[in-house]
């Protein structure tokens, strides 16, 4: 059976963004691809999805964005983490991470 990609629950994204910033600014496009590189393509971020993501995180005050030239020598928006952003990813890990065992403990359940 092929592997396919998942729909996101809801919330997940912004922890993901949050944590692909964790290494310096980037822009939305380097988002995606290390999102879905980092989980073997599994996850796939739809440009849309990602954008409003990035917006609303940057209206929440985790993000911070500037426009500069990218590698490609293109103007993009680069998002950088706050330190609200870094205290935020902290606290929605601890919470996905919780979510996540109690959820595989009533798939196993028998």
């Amino acid at each position: 059976m092929a592997a396919t990609s998942l729909d996101l629950l809801q919330g997940t994204l912004d922890i993901l963004v949050l944590k692909a910033l964790t290494w310096g600014p980037r822009h939305g496009y380097w988002v995606a691809a290390w999102i879905k590189e980092t989980s073997d393509g599994t996850i796939q971020v739809e440009d849309r999805a990602l954008y409003v993501a990035l917006h609303r995180l940057e209206e929440r005050g985790w993000l911070e964005g500037e426009w500069k030239l990218s590698e490609n020598n293109r103007k993009a928006k680069f998002y950088r983490l706050t330190s609200d952003g870094r205290k935020a990813l902290r606290g929605k890990t601890q919470d996905f991470e919780r979510y996540a065992a109690a959820a595989l403990k009533i798939l196993q359940s028998t």
